[in-house]
């Protein structure tokens, strides 16, 4: 008996079946997208452990941005374009 009662003919009938509605080019990129996904994950996953390894690595790949402007770091509100033409205007 094979996998939990299914026999071979059972997995060659359902591989047929999933040519037949997907295709042999849709499955074949489906394949290549799967393992570029693994090597990408791979990579993060190795570049991951390095930087865990490394702390000084870690604060030089974050660069830090200084201005001498006090209020760079703090948000405006945004307003409507009526009142940005509104705020251009100069009072009497």
């Amino acid at each position: 008996m094979g996998l939990g009662g299914l026999h071979i003919w059972h997995l060659l009938i359902l591989l047929v079946i999933i040519l037949l509605v997907f295709g042999t080019k849709k499955l074949k990129n489906i394949g290549s997208d799967l393992g570029d996904a693994i090597k990408g994950f791979r990579s993060a996953m190795s570049n991951g452990e390095k930087d865990a390894e490394d702390p000084a690595r870690q604060i030089e790949q974050e660069p830090v941005q200084r201005t001498n402007d006090p209020g760079a770091g703090t948000a405006k509100p945004t307003v409507g374009a009526e009142s940005a033409r509104a705020a251009d205007r100069p009072k009497a």
